[in-house]
């Protein structure tokens, strides 16, 4: 039985997320949404698409709509405006009107460039997810962000636009790489660092079932991922302030995602970059030594880095600069208060940020 949250926009019900173990469901739910046009075309990498678009278009035959199959090459490196125009022409050609449905099928990249192209093409098109790896599950396929990054600039075009389901069939994350499931796990305590203490607290309790993959465990910290960023996100759609905290870690993370051209997911860029701002909030007096060593060491317990090699504290600094977070020329960097409890400061010194990026840095540990 699939499990069900309500996502609310001004207090209005806006969309569903819907937590499955199967695509056995997604028909009817589609159905529901009462799409007008008669075609869908799925959007998804050529890593996915071999292993779960067939399956979506079996359960959606029972629509008697027109389905058609865009794929891209997988990883970072097609979340572009190439790929967007690809897309565009792939509709344009077969005559997709405003009235019709793209499906995002995938991670992350697939998410942000599909969301931006529906937000875009005919001034907007009925978008829905269908997120395949845990990081699109617990954190991207929600709230409304996409974009594409330019050059290797991170998601600097893109517009908010929310889908009208996002739907999770909970089987796919057995298919991910170890590597693709830790990226994913970064974002989770990111999530429980920000908002819920007793979250993170049962996270590291029961991690070994987490890395084992047992479905009842991943569904039930899924669930709670979606319902914390959920309820930041019905608080400030377009993040004009407090929705900022769900960018712990990002500040940096992105800097060393962007300076190592994206060799590091982003998830585990974001661990790093967590490290990173936990030790400002350390060195400030808001976490104790123990809590700011066991938020480093859980990254090992998930198979996280906690240090990089082959970059400065200065690369990394002046790219932090290019953040589009940045307010009046400020960064608005996250902080921890304690664990549990995040928040915007705007005071965060570039030599603060230099020590701490020098604390995760692996060529200083190593030259010791």
């Amino acid at each position: 039985m699939s499990k069900e949250l309500r996502v609310h926009r001004e207090g209005e019900f806006d969309y569903q997320i819907i937590l499955s173990e199967s695509f056995s469901e997604l028909a009817d739910k589609i159905k529901a949404l009462e799409i007008a046009g008669n075609k869908i075309c799925i959007v998804s990498d050529d890593c996915v698409a071999p292993l779960y678009a067939d399956q979506v278009k079996e359960n959606l035959a029972v629509l008697e709509k027109e389905v058609d199959l865009f794929t891209f090459p997988a990883g970072e490196g097609s979340k572009n405006l190439d790929t967007v125009k690809g897309l565009y022409s792939f509709l344009i050609e077969r005559h997709y009107t405003r009235k019709d449905l793209l499906v995002a099928l995938g991670g992350g990249v697939t998410g942000d460039l599909t969301g931006y192209t529906a937000a875009t093409y005919l001034r907007g098109i009925d978008f829905i997810q269908i997120p395949t790896t845990l990081l699109a599950q617990v954190d991207s396929s929600i709230g409304g962000k996409t974009g594409v990054d330019v050059e290797q600039y991170k998601n600097m075009v893109g517009a908010f636009y929310q889908p009208r389901l996002v739907y999770m069939n909970l089987q796919t994350l057995k298919t991910l790489s170890d590597e693709q499931f830790a990226s994913g796990m970064g974002e989770v305590l990111k999530t429980g660092l920000i908002r819920d203490g007793k979250f993170y607290e049962w996270t590291i309790n029961h991690m070994s079932e987490i890395q084992e993959r047992i479905c009842p465990v991943l569904t039930k910290m899924v669930k709670k991922c979606c319902e914390i960023k959920s309820s930041v996100v019905e608080a400030d759609p377009k993040e004009q302030g407090e929705r900022a905290v769900l960018n712990l870690g990002h500040t940096v993370g992105h800097a060393i995602e962007k300076l190592m051209d994206f060799r590091l997911l982003h998830g585990q860029c974001v661990a790093l970059g967590t490290i990173a701002a936990a030790y400002i909030s350390f060195q400030r007096g808001d976490l104790s030594l123990e809590e700011f060593y066991e938020i480093r060491d859980m990254n090992v317990g998930f198979d996280l880095p906690i240090f990089f090699n082959g970059l400065s504290a200065e690369e990394i600094l002046q790219a932090t600069k290019f953040d589009k977070k940045m307010v009046n020329g400020t960064i608005r960097f996250i902080l921890l208060k304690k664990i549990g409890q995040a928040y915007i400061d705007t005071t965060v010194t570039d030599q603060e940020l230099v020590e701490a990026i020098n604390f995760i840095n692996g060529d200083l540990i190593d030259g010791e």
